[in-house]
């Protein structure tokens, strides 16, 4: 199995506030799609990923007006 540090980020949704929330785990899974699946709960789901260099994979997450980030760094 692979080992990937993943950094959640989740963007306040208060206007002015550029502040986010971060959280930084490790993850072990052959497939990094499964290990986002968790996060998609809600009516109103949007998910787009986006490959970047050196086997870093981005997910940018929309659940109903929730914007978070998911970044995957294998390790």
């Amino acid at each position: 199995m692979k080992r990937y540090e993943l950094v959640r980020e989740i963007f306040n949704s208060c206007s002015g506030n550029q502040m986010r929330d971060v959280f930084i785990s490790e993850v072990e899974t052959e497939d990094v799609e499964s290990s986002v699946k968790p996060f998609l709960v809600g009516t109103d789901i949007q998910c787009e990923r986006i490959p970047a260099e050196n086997g870093v994979v981005v997910f940018n997450l929309n659940t109903d007006g929730l914007l978070q980030r998911l970044t995957f760094t294998e390790l």
